[in-house]
Parts: C-alpha cells; sequence; structure tokens
C-alpha cells in the first residue's frame, strides 16, 4: 500500500464519525452522541430543566430546537452523570478535527448538528437566534469570566473567548 492511501485510510478511521444516543436518566431525554477523533459529544444542545435556565425568549418550542440556555454556574452542574462541560482545551481538539476556525454550517460533515442558539441574560432579554451560538466552556478566566466557544452561522466562523458568567448561553456535554 503506498504512503498516500496508508494516511488517508489512518485518517478516515481516526476521524470517523460514530453515532449514538445518550438517555438522560433525570427526565428520560434522549440525546444524540458522536464520537470525532476520540472525543464523544453530545451531537445537539443540552435541554435539560435545570433550575434557572431558560428557553430563549421564554418559549418552550425554542428549547424544542435550541435546547436551552444556562448561566456558567449552572452550566457546570448540568450535563447528566458520565458527562461533563468540556474545558477551553477539549473545545480546541475539537475544533481542529474538524478543519479549524472555519467550516461549513450547511454541511454538517462530522454530524456535530450546530443550532445557533443565540444567547440571553437572567434578566429576560435574549439576543441573535438563527444566527450566533454560544456554548459555555469549564474554563473560567478570571473570578468574574469563563471561556466560551462560538459560531457565526452566517460567515461559518467559530472561535473563543471569555465572557461573564452570568450571561445565558447553550451547552455541550462532553463523555468523560
Amino acid at each position: 500500500m503506498n504512503k498516500i492511501a496508508a494516511l488517508l485510510l489512518l485518517c478516515t478511521a481516526l476521524f470517523a464519525q460514530q453515532k449514538g444516543t445518550l438517555t438522560d436518566t433525570r427526565d428520560g431525554k434522549i440525546y444524540k452522541t458522536v464520537k470525532i477523533g476520540k472525543q464523544v459529544w453530545m451531537a445537539e444542545n443540552l435541554n435539560y430543566n435545570a433550575n434557572g435556565s431558560k428557553c430563549y425568549d421564554n418559549k418552550t418550542e425554542n428549547c424544542d430546537k435550541y435546547g436551552r440556555l444556562y448561566n456558567w454556574e449552572i452550566a457546570m452542574k448540568s450535563c447528566p452523570s458520565g458527562w461533563h462541560l468540556p474545558s477551553k482545551a477539549e473545545w480546541e481538539v475539537l475544533t481542529a478535527a474538524i478543519g479549524g476556525e472555519k467550516n461549513g454550517n450547511s454541511e454538517d460533515k462530522f454530524g456535530f448538528s450546530i443550532l445557533p442558539g443565540g444567547y440571553g441574560y437572567s434578566s429576560g432579554y435574549f439576543y441573535d437566534v438563527g444566527n450566533l451560538g454560544y456554548w459555555w466552556s469549564a474554563s473560567e478566566h478570571g473570578s468574574y469570566s469563563a471561556y466560551q466557544q462560538y459560531i457565526y452561522y452566517i460567515n461559518e466562523y467559530a472561535d473563543d473567548d471569555s465572557y461573564v458568567k452570568n450571561l445565558l448561553r447553550s451547552v455541550r456535554c462532553i463523555q468523560g
């Protein structure tokens, strides 16, 4: 076998997606999961009704589509047993595995199913559903802020930054 064929075979095996499901025993909800590289991720946003979490615009149909929004403190405790809020480093591994900061939202080649659920404030104001998605990281950036992963859906750009912990963001959980 030539080197190019061996490299293609290795890359295919390494990044082959394995799809599955996770049942949250707290409420019986079933979530899609996907293995990308060596990581197993929820392939949809968490929709666990933790005290203090909210639906975008306080509408249940938005939770059904985009999952719930959580502040950082609640997000840190919201993943099902055996799963956790990913660190900044775990998000970076995922971003590298799917091809970096620019990735096609229309193709969803990896089965991660990013939906831009917008963001909100505990006071009840919400913004940018359908355009921007933000997901909390477990990694803090000082006393009052934590890292988040975000994607601008319209131009397919993903990156991370830090922001205050009391904003409402989506949650994706990672196994382990």
